[in-house]
């Protein structure tokens, strides 16, 4: 009997490193749902039903749906977009897709090994797009541009100075300005970073 439970409490530790070192917020989901499982099974073996019960309920299905609602929540990359944009039919697989679904999709591609997915914020206009990023109410805008090199960002053209990128991306993050700099392949669009702290003391 001892050696039985002796096995089960060795199962915690385990778990608990698992939990820890996984990288997939979504399966860290499911360790953590096991984790709680295993925790039940001990303390009722142990002779504690009360607080095995209490696992169960608040430990693992209340804190995992809790969980999952903050992960499905902050793992999403808001990018602001003008409504006159978002005119088309946003199929991304159409071999005729506009530059915006092109960087869409690109942005797809990059940001799906961090487990991030791209949500379009509409704005009617520049002002208000630009007012949106500046509020941090989204993780960067994306509009159409010159090409033209910004004073107040760090830019990396995509495309030759002769075919300037239609579109330009703007972010606030620099974390992210630096995933999507070293890994967005994209030729329509061009990608700068912009120090909000900078704007503030500006304005």
């Amino acid at each position: 009997m001892d050696s039985y439970i002796y096995t089960i409490t060795a199962l915690l530790p385990l778990a608990a490193a698992m939990l820890v070192f996984q990288v997939n917020p979504y399966h860290a989901l499911v360790i953590r749902g096991v984790l709680g499982a295993i925790a039940a099974l001990v303390y009722t073996v142990l002779g504690a039903p009360d607080v095995a019960l209490t696992e169960a309920l608040v430990g693992t299905l209340l804190a995992i749906t809790l969980y999952a609602v903050a992960v499905r929540s902050s793992l999403v990359f808001r990018l602001g977009v003008l409504k006159d944009d978002l005119s088309h039919p946003q199929d991304l697989t159409a071999p005729d897709a506009t530059p915006l679904q092109q960087v869409v999709q690109a942005l797809n591609t990059v940001f799906k090994d961090y487990y991030l997915r791209v949500e379009l914020v509409p704005y009617f206009d520049r002002e208000e797009l630009s007012q949106a990023l500046i509020d941090k109410e989204i993780h960067a805008t994306c509009e159409r541009g010159s090409g033209a090199d910004d004073e107040e960002a760090i830019s990396r053209p995509n495309a030759p100075d002769s075919c300037p990128p239609p579109y330009r991306t703007t972010t606030r993050l620099r974390r992210l300005y630096d995933i999507m700099n070293s890994e967005l392949l994209s030729p329509v669009t061009q990608l700068s970073y912009v120090d909000l702290s900078t704007v503030g003391e500006m304005h």
